[in-house]
């Protein structure tokens, strides 16, 4: 699986390459494609319904913004936004579709790209079929931002996608289980990628106060500091708040349905801030497929 991995992210940066032409213009004018993965240690820490209203806020702030279902093996993004989609990722894989004609538009101002299940079918592609895929993922830089709901834990890949993003948030919440396993996939990310280092930052769901998320993000934050020598930056909490669990069964995201929850609040505090924090100058595309080609 590493080889079709290594000679996917090979033919993905030929076909960036080749369209260099064209993207020169989008990128003199300073409109760069950003590159988010949202990952937790385990599943049940709510990083999908993040994923979908960190989406909502972006869009609301004028930004274009592509949500991709990255979780390969059970997605459930779609659950959460109510759309039953006819198509999806493992449809552009075996060239069913084009990737155009499955980017869903949604009510809340952002695109979707559906996930699939039972996508480990990636590890056995041909050389044509990655061809086209490689081909077809450079389409999204329309976009301004694209957020990648990934798969929770350290299958491979999540990992993959973990190290080629700009930036990744890694979910926790003030549970024993989820810091422990939000810890592993920080020591993965901070020991075992040397060279594809993402910018890692630290997300805490369900507090009851602004406290105790800053109590948990201090707590991982100085073990991950003590023991594996690397930083991460804490970038807000969110309240636990049952506008969520109404959101859920309601198929509305709860930005939508219920806009001054405490939930709501967070989530459009925590984008307004990372706007507010200046850009690495390589972010984007070019960065996104740089890293893929390496091993990490």
């Amino acid at each position: 699986m590493e080889d079709q991995a290594s000679e996917l992210r090979a033919m993905m940066q030929r076909r960036l390459e080749k369209g260099a032409a064209y993207q020169n213009e989008r990128i003199v004018n300073g409109n760069k494609t950003r590159i988010i993965a949202v990952t937790s240690g385990k599943g049940g820490v709510g990083k999908s319904n993040i994923a979908v209203n960190m989406a909502i806020a972006y869009a609301q702030n004028g930004k274009r913004v592509i949500l991709i279902d990255g979780d390969l093996g059970m997605a459930n993004v779609n659950v959460l936004l109510g759309i039953s989609p006819k198509a999806n990722l493992l449809d552009v894989i075996n060239n069913r579709r084009r990737m155009s004609e499955i980017i869903t538009d949604t009510e809340f101002g952002f695109q979707f790209i559906p996930g699939a299940n039972g996508f480990s079918r990636i590890a056995n592609l041909s050389n044509a079929e990655m061809d086209f895929f490689a081909s077809e993922f450079t389409t999204l830089s329309s976009a301004d931002i694209i957020i990648i709901d990934t798969g929770a834990g350290i299958a491979q890949n999540v990992l993959g996608l973990l190290a080629a993003a700009d930036e990744v948030y890694v979910v926790t919440t003030p549970e024993p289980t989820s810091i422990t396993d939000a810890y592993g996939i920080i020591k993965i990310i901070a020991t075992e990628m040397l060279d594809n280092r993402p910018n890692l930052k630290l997300l805490v769901n369900r507090t009851h106060s602004a406290s105790e998320g800053k109590r948990v993000a201090e707590r991982i934050i100085t073990i991950v500091g003590q023991f594996l020598n690397y930083q991460i930056d804490y970038l807000g909490f969110i309240y636990d708040d049952p506008a969520v669990s109404s959101s859920v069964l309601r198929q509305k995201p709860f930005l939508i349905a219920q806009p001054n929850a405490k939930c709501s609040v967070c989530i459009k505090h925590i984008v307004g801030r990372i706007e507010k924090t200046k850009l690495d100058t390589e972010e984007g595309f070019a960065r996104f497929f740089r890293k893929m080609r390496r091993k990490w």
